[in-house]
């Protein structure tokens, strides 16, 4: 085979190009391309870290100010149930007060109510005993055809009420 036998002539020459090329190449994107490429990403890297860096501190910054909104949340929550407490209590009070006040009145009232029953009460009896009286002398005088004067038929009025 021919092709075999111009390998050991051509071979010098190819493995000379071969190594001219790809020391050409090495140099190229060795020394000219890779620095550049290396360097952005180097650049790229320390952008990513500074940027996680300030995500980080804008999160500790966020959670800082969380914790502090929701301390004054909750005091800002304890004042007001305090002054919900204290009205109430107030209110408490207040109503204990009117409702003494009308109990009061009421208790008045109901006094004033009982002595007027009471003597509205010894003035019906009052009447019911004259009534009584002039019903029994004019009984008497006309079953039995005798007078009777007030006072014994008063008396006598007043003695029947008590026992019956």
């Amino acid at each position: 085979m021919p092709q075999i036998a111009q390998l050991a002539d051509t071979y010098a020459s190819q493995v000379f190009w071969l190594l001219i090329f790809f020391g050409f190449t090495f140099f190229v994107i060795g020394m000219g391309m890779v620095p550049k490429i290396m360097g952005t990403v180097e650049l790229r890297d320390a952008q990513i870290t500074g940027d996680l860096a300030a995500a980080q501190a804008a999160r500790d910054a966020a959670n800082a100010q969380e914790e502090a909104w929701k301390k004054r949340e909750s005091e800002n929550r304890a004042a007001a149930q305090a002054v919900i407490a204290e009205a109430k209590t107030k209110a408490a009070k207040d109503s204990e007060t009117k409702l003494a006040k009308a109990q009061t009145k009421i208790d008045a009232r109901i006094a004033e109510a009982e002595a007027e029953i009471s003597a509205a009460r010894t003035r019906a009896m009052a009447e019911i005993e004259s009534v009584a009286a002039e019903a029994a002398q004019d009984i008497v005088a006309r079953l039995a055809g005798a007078k009777v004067d007030k006072r014994s038929a008063r008396s006598a009025v007043k003695e029947a009420l008590a026992h019956g």
